[in-house]
Order: structure tokens, then C-alpha cells, then sequence
């Protein structure tokens, strides 16, 4: 059997791993008795952590929330990643919360092990942090949009789009995506009625939340945010029809690319970029006919291609 502080340790090591635990499964993963449990409780709640215990056959024990902030049980690897994270927060794309992540973290690395703290000086040492200079994010807003996706609660904001014009959007928040150094706002826009991607420093929100929305299936975040970050940034635009099946032209271009299928011999790609001279590229890397009527900068560059290539082979 445990010594007592080192029991005390262990149970609030397993209360911290899980929201819920009974009597019988602690007191078989410590070797003691439910008696035992119930005495070890009471002696943690006297250190300030705040263990709720509810009755009955379904009833068991669950660390809550309290009034103040106990210490944490942190294993090897969680020590590290906190120390890491801290340290990249300092320099980091949210605004307001260097200096508290500086005065975190010297908490943690005086109390860190020898073995640790040459953990993370080695991973530190052999990263190089290229400081952003894009626009920071209020850890306010940021907590705000977190909280309403993890409550699926409907939000309403004010928003100013990549062009500058402003309005309000209602939508229904499912995940924050940190990508190229901003935060950005995954969500069902309401009245669009389509998913939709927001940057989060553009974001004021207000409250208080709207009413509680039903899960949807997200679409694969990886790719739809990428692919929205791409097209936000394109000059030029178009919509081109290529004769040839989707499943032959997907994988001849870009994945910020879209190509939507019309038939089995036909389909349509949205592309972009910042010059007519990449888009006609990426038209020429299909290998196959294809016919755009926009953008009027597209199709007179292509006409001038079709030119040039006639010379070049009479």
C-alpha cells in the first residue's frame, strides 16, 4: 500500500486524467479501501481542491472547478509540451499574454527537473522563430469563440472582409484553426447557409451567445481551410470548363484548386492567382481542351499565348 502523500498524489493524478470516477474503480487502482477513498477526499478537498462526490449506485467523484487555482500533476511529457508551448506564446500571433506566458513559464522551469529542462533548452535551441508581423488576436475574442463552439452556441458578430466592406454575420461556431501564423474561425454561416472561414483578429464579437445549435459534419479541415486561405489572397478569379473527367484533372493541380464534376467527360475548376499568367499556366498543366470566358485579363493573356505558340511552330 501507497504511504499516504504519495496515495494523495496518485488519486489526484487519476482524478485529473478523467471527468468521472467511482469509489470501487479508485480505491482498485490504489489498493485501498472505498473508506480510504472517502478519507483521501476529504484530505485533498482541505488542500483546496475542489472534489465533488455524488451519491448512490451511478455517483462517484469528479474534480471541479473551485474558487482558486490548485497545483497541477503534470507527467514528463506534459511538462515539456506546456514549457515549449509557453515559450512560443511569448513570441506568439495572440496579443496580450507575452509577459504572462514569460512569468508562467518561469514558474514551471524552477520547478522542472534537470532532465526536463534540458529537454525543452534542446528543443528551443534547434527552433528558429521567424517573428510574424501580421495582425494579433485579443485572447478575449479568442476565448469567446472558443467557449460558444465548445457550448454549440450560435454567435453574432461584426466582421470586415479581406476587401474592407463590414457587416454582421450570425453563425453557428464549430472549431478554431491556427494556420500561417493567424487564427481563424471555422463556421456554418447562417444565412448563407454554407461553411465558412473567419479570421479571427477581424472578428468583434457580440453577446450575449444565441441559442444552442445541433452538431454538423465538418468538412475536412485541413483541406477546406488551406484551400480558403488560397483563394483569399487570389487577384484574379476564374471559372473555367475543362473537357476531360474530375478524377484525371484533380490531380494535376494545386489543392487550393477546386474541380467540381458536370459528367463523366466534363467539369468545371475554380483556380486563381495573383497574375493571368499563373492561371494560364495552371490551365496548361490539364492537358486537356478547356474554354474560360473570365476574367477579361485571362482570356486576352491566353489569346496572346495561343498567338506566340502559333509562331513558334508554323
Amino acid at each position: 500500500m501507497l504511504e499516504t502523500s504519495a496515495r494523495l498524489l496518485r488519486l489526484l493524478s487519476l482524478l485529473q486524467t478523467r471527468h468521472d470516477w467511482t469509489g470501487p474503480q479508485l480505491a482498485e487502482r490504489l489498493g485501498v479501501t472505498t473508506r480510504t477513498i472517502r478519507n483521501d477526499v476529504e484530505r485533498l478537498r482541505s488542500l483546496g481542491y475542489p472534489v465533488h462526490a455524488s451519491p448512490g449506485a451511478a455517483g462517484g467523484y469528479r474534480l471541479g472547478a473551485g474558487t482558486r487555482l490548485p497545483p497541477l500533476l503534470l507527467d514528463d511529457e506534459e511538462a515539456v509540451a506546456v514549457a515549449v508551448g509557453l515559450r512560443t506564446a511569448a513570441g506568439g500571433s495572440v496579443s496580450g499574454i507575452e509577459e504572462t506566458s514569460l512569468r508562467a513559464l518561469a514558474k514551471l522551469e524552477q520547478v522542472l527537473p534537470a532532465r526536463l529542462r534540458d529537454r525543452v533548452n534542446t528543443v528551443q535551441s534547434q527552433t528558429v522563430a521567424i517573428t510574424g508581423t501580421g495582425p494579433t488576436v485579443d485572447p478575449a475574442v479568442l476565448t469567446v469563440l472558443a467557449g460558444a463552439a465548445r457550448d454549440r452556441q450560435r454567435l453574432r458578430f461584426d466582421y470586415t472582409g479581406h476587401d474592407g466592406t463590414a457587416g454582421r454575420r450570425e453563425v453557428e461556431p464549430h472549431r478554431l484553426v491556427h494556420a500561417r501564423g493567424r487564427w481563424y474561425l471555422v463556421a456554418w454561416d447562417v444565412d448563407r447557409r454554407d461553411w465558412r472561414t473567419f479570421r479571427a483578429d477581424r472578428i468583434e464579437p457580440r453577446t450575449p451567445t444565441g441559442p444552442r445549435f445541433a452538431s454538423r459534419e465538418l468538412p475536412d479541415l485541413e483541406t477546406y481551410v488551406m484551400a480558403g486561405l488560397g483563394q483569399a489572397t487570389w487577384r484574379y478569379r476564374a471559372r473555367v470548363t475543362v473537357r476531360a473527367p474530375a478524377s484525371a484533372v484533380v490531380g494535376r493541380l494545386p489543392p487550393a484548386i477546386t474541380v467540381e464534376a458536370v459528367d463523366d467527360q466534363t467539369c468545371v475548376i475554380t483556380a486563381g492567382s495573383d497574375t493571368p499568367h499563373m492561371l494560364a499556366l495552371y490551365l496548361g498543366m490539364l492537358d486537356a481542351d478547356f474554354e474560360v470566358t473570365e476574367p477579361p485579363e485571362l482570356v486576352e493573356h491566353i489569346r496572346r499565348l495561343g498567338e506566340r505558340y502559333s509562331r513558334a511552330a508554323p
